[in-house]
Protein backbone atom coordinates (compact mmCIF):
# COMPACT_ATOMS: atom_id res chain seq x y z
CA UNK A 1 0.00 0.00 0.00
CA UNK A 2 1.33 3.41 -1.00
CA UNK A 3 2.08 5.70 1.93
CA UNK A 4 -0.10 8.80 1.98
CA UNK A 5 1.87 11.99 2.22
CA UNK A 6 1.23 14.39 5.07
CA UNK A 7 0.41 18.02 4.31
CA UNK A 8 3.99 19.10 5.06
CA UNK A 9 5.45 16.30 2.93
CA UNK A 10 3.07 17.10 0.08
CA UNK A 11 3.95 20.79 0.35
CA UNK A 12 7.67 20.05 0.22
CA UNK A 13 7.18 17.75 -2.76
CA UNK A 14 5.22 20.38 -4.69
CA UNK A 15 7.79 23.06 -3.88
CA UNK A 16 10.64 20.83 -5.04
CA UNK A 17 8.96 19.27 -8.07
CA UNK A 18 6.09 21.60 -8.98
CA UNK A 19 8.20 23.70 -11.34
CA UNK A 20 8.95 27.41 -11.39
CA UNK A 21 5.24 28.31 -11.27
CA UNK A 22 4.85 26.86 -7.78
CA UNK A 23 8.07 28.51 -6.60
CA UNK A 24 6.91 31.95 -7.81
CA UNK A 25 3.53 31.50 -6.13
CA UNK A 26 5.30 30.45 -2.93
CA UNK A 27 7.43 33.63 -2.91
CA UNK A 28 4.38 35.85 -3.45
CA UNK A 29 2.43 34.12 -0.66
CA UNK A 30 5.36 34.30 1.78
CA UNK A 31 5.79 38.05 1.17
CA UNK A 32 2.05 38.61 1.68
CA UNK A 33 1.98 36.59 4.92
CA UNK A 34 5.09 38.34 6.17
CA UNK A 35 3.47 41.75 5.72
CA UNK A 36 0.27 40.59 7.44
CA UNK A 37 2.22 39.23 10.39
CA UNK A 38 4.07 42.54 10.68
CA UNK A 39 0.72 44.32 10.73
CA UNK A 40 -0.58 42.10 13.55
CA UNK A 41 2.49 42.71 15.72
CA UNK A 42 2.48 46.43 14.98
CA UNK A 43 -1.03 46.59 16.43
CA UNK A 44 0.03 44.53 19.47
CA UNK A 45 2.77 47.05 20.19
CA UNK A 46 0.31 49.93 20.01
CA UNK A 47 1.04 51.37 16.59
CA UNK A 48 -1.93 52.43 14.52
CA UNK A 49 -3.22 49.88 12.03
CA UNK A 50 -0.79 49.46 9.17
CA UNK A 51 1.59 52.20 10.32
CA UNK A 52 4.58 49.95 10.97
CA UNK A 53 3.78 47.68 8.02
CA UNK A 54 3.63 50.62 5.66
CA UNK A 55 6.85 51.98 7.13
CA UNK A 56 8.58 48.73 6.18
CA UNK A 57 6.81 48.38 2.83
CA UNK A 58 7.51 51.95 1.75
CA UNK A 59 11.23 51.36 2.09
CA UNK A 60 11.49 47.82 0.75
CA UNK A 61 8.70 46.33 -1.37
CA UNK A 62 6.71 49.04 -3.17
CA UNK A 63 7.52 50.71 -6.48
CA UNK A 64 7.47 54.50 -6.42
CA UNK A 65 6.27 56.12 -9.63
CA UNK A 66 7.55 59.52 -8.47
CA UNK A 67 11.03 59.85 -9.96
CA UNK A 68 12.56 61.43 -6.85
CA UNK A 69 11.31 58.62 -4.61
CA UNK A 70 12.25 56.00 -7.19
CA UNK A 71 15.85 57.20 -7.33
CA UNK A 72 16.15 56.68 -3.56
CA UNK A 73 14.27 53.32 -3.66
CA UNK A 74 15.29 51.73 -7.01
CA UNK A 75 15.01 48.14 -5.71
CA UNK A 76 11.24 48.60 -5.66
CA UNK A 77 11.31 47.99 -9.43
CA UNK A 78 12.11 44.36 -8.59
CA UNK A 79 10.39 43.78 -5.24
CA UNK A 80 7.00 45.23 -6.20
CA UNK A 81 6.21 42.31 -8.51
CA UNK A 82 6.24 39.89 -5.55
CA UNK A 83 4.15 42.08 -3.23
CA UNK A 84 0.40 42.22 -2.51
CA UNK A 85 -1.38 44.04 0.30
CA UNK A 86 -4.90 42.71 -0.35
CA UNK A 87 -5.91 39.05 -0.13
CA UNK A 88 -8.14 39.18 -3.23
CA UNK A 89 -5.41 40.91 -5.21
CA UNK A 90 -3.05 38.08 -4.29
CA UNK A 91 -5.57 35.31 -4.98
CA UNK A 92 -6.54 36.62 -8.42
CA UNK A 93 -2.94 37.07 -9.54
CA UNK A 94 -1.85 33.67 -8.19
CA UNK A 95 -4.76 31.84 -9.84
CA UNK A 96 -3.84 33.46 -13.15
CA UNK A 97 -0.16 32.72 -12.56
CA UNK A 98 -0.90 29.06 -11.80
CA UNK A 99 -2.82 28.35 -15.00
CA UNK A 100 -0.71 30.55 -17.28
CA UNK A 101 2.56 29.44 -15.68
CA UNK A 102 1.81 25.72 -15.93
CA UNK A 103 0.90 26.06 -19.60
CA UNK A 104 3.99 28.23 -20.21
CA UNK A 105 6.26 25.58 -18.70
CA UNK A 106 4.71 22.92 -20.93
CA UNK A 107 5.34 25.03 -24.02
CA UNK A 108 8.78 26.33 -23.01
CA UNK A 109 10.62 25.62 -19.75
CA UNK A 110 11.00 26.72 -16.13
CA UNK A 111 14.00 28.94 -16.72
CA UNK A 112 12.26 30.93 -19.45
CA UNK A 113 9.20 31.34 -17.20
CA UNK A 114 11.34 32.97 -14.51
CA UNK A 115 12.97 35.37 -16.96
CA UNK A 116 9.62 36.28 -18.53
CA UNK A 117 8.08 36.91 -15.10
CA UNK A 118 10.90 39.19 -13.96
CA UNK A 119 11.57 41.01 -17.24
CA UNK A 120 7.84 41.49 -17.88
CA UNK A 121 7.47 42.96 -14.40
CA UNK A 122 10.47 45.24 -14.93
CA UNK A 123 9.18 46.62 -18.23
CA UNK A 124 5.72 47.05 -16.70
CA UNK A 125 7.19 49.02 -13.82
CA UNK A 126 9.27 51.22 -16.13
CA UNK A 127 6.25 51.98 -18.32
CA UNK A 128 4.20 52.91 -15.23
CA UNK A 129 6.95 55.30 -14.07
CA UNK A 130 7.18 56.90 -17.53
CA UNK A 131 3.39 57.32 -17.68
CA UNK A 132 3.39 59.19 -14.35
CA UNK A 133 6.23 61.34 -15.63
CA UNK A 134 4.63 62.18 -19.00
CA UNK A 135 0.90 62.51 -18.34
CA UNK A 136 -0.22 65.28 -15.93
CA UNK A 137 -3.39 63.43 -14.91
CA UNK A 138 -1.31 60.43 -13.83
CA UNK A 139 0.67 62.59 -11.42
CA UNK A 140 -2.47 63.02 -9.30
CA UNK A 141 -2.97 59.26 -8.84
CA UNK A 142 -1.28 56.82 -6.46
CA UNK A 143 2.49 57.25 -6.27
CA UNK A 144 3.17 53.58 -5.44
CA UNK A 145 2.28 50.28 -7.07
CA UNK A 146 2.53 46.62 -6.04
CA UNK A 147 1.44 43.32 -7.53
CA UNK A 148 2.42 40.58 -9.97
CA UNK A 149 -0.14 41.61 -12.60
CA UNK A 150 2.42 42.94 -15.10
CA UNK A 151 4.52 39.78 -14.78
CA UNK A 152 1.51 37.49 -15.14
CA UNK A 153 0.34 39.52 -18.14
CA UNK A 154 3.73 38.98 -19.81
CA UNK A 155 3.45 35.21 -19.32
CA UNK A 156 -0.14 34.96 -20.54
CA UNK A 157 0.31 37.20 -23.59
CA UNK A 158 3.48 35.32 -24.57
CA UNK A 159 1.45 32.09 -24.66
CA UNK A 160 -1.50 33.74 -26.45
CA UNK A 161 0.68 35.06 -29.26
CA UNK A 162 2.81 31.92 -29.46
CA UNK A 163 -0.18 29.55 -29.66
CA UNK A 164 -3.06 31.87 -30.70
CA UNK A 165 -5.40 29.04 -31.76
CA UNK A 166 -5.00 27.02 -28.57
CA UNK A 167 -8.35 26.84 -26.78
CA UNK A 168 -9.10 26.87 -23.07
CA UNK A 169 -12.43 26.15 -21.43
CA UNK A 170 -13.60 29.42 -19.86
CA UNK A 171 -15.39 28.66 -16.58
CA UNK A 172 -14.87 25.02 -17.51
CA UNK A 173 -17.58 25.26 -20.17
CA UNK A 174 -16.93 27.73 -22.99
CA UNK A 175 -14.00 26.98 -25.33
CA UNK A 176 -12.17 30.22 -26.12
CA UNK A 177 -8.99 30.82 -28.09
CA UNK A 178 -6.12 32.20 -26.08
CA UNK A 179 -5.57 35.06 -28.52
CA UNK A 180 -9.14 36.26 -27.92
CA UNK A 181 -8.64 36.29 -24.15
CA UNK A 182 -5.32 38.08 -24.64
CA UNK A 183 -6.98 40.72 -26.83
CA UNK A 184 -9.72 41.24 -24.22
CA UNK A 185 -7.15 41.78 -21.45
CA UNK A 186 -5.11 44.23 -23.54
CA UNK A 187 -8.14 46.22 -24.72
CA UNK A 188 -9.51 46.36 -21.18
CA UNK A 189 -6.31 47.99 -19.95
CA UNK A 190 -6.16 50.34 -22.95
CA UNK A 191 -9.73 51.56 -22.38
CA UNK A 192 -9.04 52.15 -18.67
CA UNK A 193 -5.74 54.00 -18.92
CA UNK A 194 -7.35 57.28 -17.89
CA UNK A 195 -9.49 55.81 -15.09
CA UNK A 196 -8.76 56.30 -11.41
CA UNK A 197 -9.57 52.74 -10.33
CA UNK A 198 -6.27 52.20 -8.48
CA UNK A 199 -5.06 49.67 -11.08
CA UNK A 200 -1.64 49.99 -12.71
CA UNK A 201 -2.89 49.62 -16.28
CA UNK A 202 0.37 50.86 -17.79
CA UNK A 203 2.23 48.15 -15.89
CA UNK A 204 -0.17 45.57 -17.34
CA UNK A 205 0.44 46.88 -20.86
CA UNK A 206 4.20 46.91 -20.25
CA UNK A 207 3.98 43.24 -19.32
CA UNK A 208 1.88 42.53 -22.43
CA UNK A 209 4.39 44.32 -24.65
CA UNK A 210 7.20 42.25 -23.21
CA UNK A 211 5.17 39.06 -23.65
CA UNK A 212 4.85 39.74 -27.38
CA UNK A 213 8.47 40.86 -27.64
CA UNK A 214 9.74 37.76 -25.81
CA UNK A 215 8.56 35.32 -28.50
CA UNK A 216 10.03 37.20 -31.46
CA UNK A 217 12.92 35.27 -33.08
CA UNK A 218 12.38 32.71 -30.35
CA UNK A 219 15.31 30.43 -31.14
CA UNK A 220 17.65 33.21 -32.22
CA UNK A 221 20.54 34.66 -30.25
CA UNK A 222 18.87 38.06 -30.71
CA UNK A 223 15.74 37.06 -28.78
CA UNK A 224 15.44 39.34 -25.74
CA UNK A 225 15.06 36.52 -23.20
CA UNK A 226 17.94 34.57 -24.75
CA UNK A 227 20.16 37.66 -24.69
CA UNK A 228 19.45 38.40 -21.01
CA UNK A 229 19.74 34.74 -20.04
CA UNK A 230 23.13 34.42 -21.73
CA UNK A 231 24.31 37.68 -20.16
CA UNK A 232 23.31 36.56 -16.64
CA UNK A 233 24.87 33.13 -17.10
CA UNK A 234 28.09 34.65 -18.42
CA UNK A 235 28.35 36.77 -15.26
CA UNK A 236 27.86 33.94 -12.77
CA UNK A 237 29.46 31.14 -14.74
CA UNK A 238 33.22 30.75 -14.68
CA UNK A 239 33.15 28.57 -17.77
CA UNK A 240 31.23 30.39 -20.46
CA UNK A 241 33.03 28.89 -23.42
CA UNK A 242 32.00 25.46 -24.73
CA UNK A 243 34.47 22.64 -24.34
CA UNK A 244 35.63 20.55 -27.28
CA UNK A 245 36.89 17.03 -26.91
CA UNK A 246 39.99 16.30 -28.88
CA UNK A 247 40.87 12.94 -30.38
CA UNK A 248 44.38 11.71 -30.73
CA UNK A 249 45.90 13.47 -33.66
CA UNK A 250 44.44 16.84 -32.66
CA UNK A 251 41.03 16.56 -34.36
CA UNK A 252 37.87 17.54 -32.55
CA UNK A 253 35.45 14.74 -31.68
CA UNK A 254 32.48 17.11 -31.46
CA UNK A 255 31.14 16.38 -34.90
CA UNK A 256 27.54 17.09 -35.80
CA UNK A 257 25.68 13.78 -36.00
CA UNK A 258 22.52 15.26 -37.56
CA UNK A 259 22.03 17.44 -40.60
CA UNK A 260 20.03 20.63 -40.29
CA UNK A 261 17.22 18.97 -42.21
CA UNK A 262 17.11 15.97 -39.87
CA UNK A 263 17.17 18.24 -36.85
CA UNK A 264 14.30 20.40 -38.12
CA UNK A 265 12.21 17.35 -39.06
CA UNK A 266 12.68 15.83 -35.59
CA UNK A 267 11.92 19.15 -33.91
CA UNK A 268 8.73 19.59 -35.96
CA UNK A 269 7.60 16.06 -35.11
CA UNK A 270 8.10 16.64 -31.38
CA UNK A 271 6.22 19.95 -31.54
CA UNK A 272 3.29 18.27 -33.32
CA UNK A 273 3.07 15.73 -30.49
CA UNK A 274 3.09 18.53 -27.87
CA UNK A 275 0.40 20.45 -29.80
CA UNK A 276 -1.87 17.39 -29.87
CA UNK A 277 -1.44 16.90 -26.13
CA UNK A 278 -2.22 20.56 -25.42
CA UNK A 279 -5.31 20.38 -27.63
CA UNK A 280 -6.43 17.36 -25.64
CA UNK A 281 -5.94 19.29 -22.38
CA UNK A 282 -8.02 22.23 -23.66
CA UNK A 283 -10.86 19.89 -24.66
CA UNK A 284 -10.89 17.29 -21.88
CA UNK A 285 -8.62 18.56 -19.13
CA UNK A 286 -5.23 17.44 -17.83
CA UNK A 287 -6.58 14.30 -16.13
CA UNK A 288 -7.63 12.91 -19.53
CA UNK A 289 -3.98 12.45 -20.51
CA UNK A 290 -2.35 9.04 -20.44
CA UNK A 291 0.74 8.43 -18.30
CA UNK A 292 2.90 8.56 -21.43
CA UNK A 293 1.44 11.93 -22.45
CA UNK A 294 1.95 13.33 -18.95
CA UNK A 295 5.57 12.13 -19.01
CA UNK A 296 6.13 13.83 -22.36
CA UNK A 297 4.85 17.16 -20.98
CA UNK A 298 6.89 16.76 -17.81
CA UNK A 299 10.09 16.05 -19.75
CA UNK A 300 9.38 19.00 -22.04
CA UNK A 301 9.00 21.37 -19.07
CA UNK A 302 12.33 20.22 -17.63
CA UNK A 303 14.28 21.10 -20.77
Amino acid sequence: MQKQLTFIESFRYQLANGGMTIKLIFINVVVFLGLRILEVFSQLFGWSSGEFTWGVASHIVVLYTDTTEFITHPWGLFTYMFTHFGAWHLIWNMVMLYFAGKLFEQLFNSSRLLYTYILGGLLGGVLEILAHLIFPSMQMTSATIVGASGSVMAIFIAIAFFRPNLKVNLFGVFPVRLIILGAIFILSDLFNLSSSDGTAHFAHLGGAIFGIWSIQNLHSSTNVVNVVQYFIQSIFSKKTKPKFRVKKGGKSSNRRTKTDEDYNIEKKRKQEIIDKILDKISKSGYESLSKKEKDILFNQSKK
